[in-house]
């Protein structure tokens, strides 16, 4: 048996009813242990045009970014950024959409693949991951890539959040070139 192959690639059109299908049939249970808000939640018209938007902004003017992630060229998870300040920051999210293929260790692997895409992209000199606190596989995958835990503390870390202790790790420009 072959090794399963993975890849990254940018979002497309051809990806977002599966992007919004791990959105919104996903349990309540698992989004609450991410930290959604469930009332929070846009539409999935509202989520779906918010996806398209991106795709026909320009680099400098995206409010958000997203890489898919296959196994053997299928579409399994993603990776995207928003809060993006061109040349400065941006947060990143990862998402495995396969609950089956979650805690792998492929999340590890995509990352690397993804995370040069927002560096270079974007110009960016600091990336930054504030997964939710009581959810510990990203903060574990995030350490391994090279991220520095900067602080632990009480915030709202997105439009769909509730406010929530985070971690907040920094992975600098400087400390990613070097890896």
């Amino acid at each position: 048996m072959s090794q399963p192959v993975l890849s990254v690639r940018e979002l497309n059109e051809a990806d977002i009813p599966s992007l919004l299908d791990y959105w919104f049939n996903s349990e309540d249970d698992y989004l609450l242990a991410m930290g959604v808000d469930l009332s929070k939640m846009p539409t999935r018209e509202e989520f779906s045009a918010m996806l398209y938007s991106q795709l026909n902004a320009s680099i400098e003017s995206k409010k958000a970014y997203a890489i898919i992630w296959c196994l053997d060229d299928v579409a399994v998870g993603h990776s995207n950024i928003n809060a993006i300040q061109f040349a400065e920051e941006a947060s990143m999210h990862l998402h495995i959409w396969k609950e089956d293929l979650r805690k792998s260790g492929n999340g590890l692997h995509w990352l690397k693949l993804s995370i040069p895409f927002y560096f270079q992209n974007f110009k960016l000199k600091r990336l930054i991951c504030e997964p939710y606190s009581l959810n510990p596989a990203p903060h574990k995958t995030i350490e391994k890539l090279g991220f520095e835990l900067e602080k632990e503390y009480t915030t709202t870390p997105g439009f769909i959040n509730f406010e929530q202790p985070v971690k907040r790790w920094i992975l600098t420009s400087e400390k990613f070139y070097s890896l």
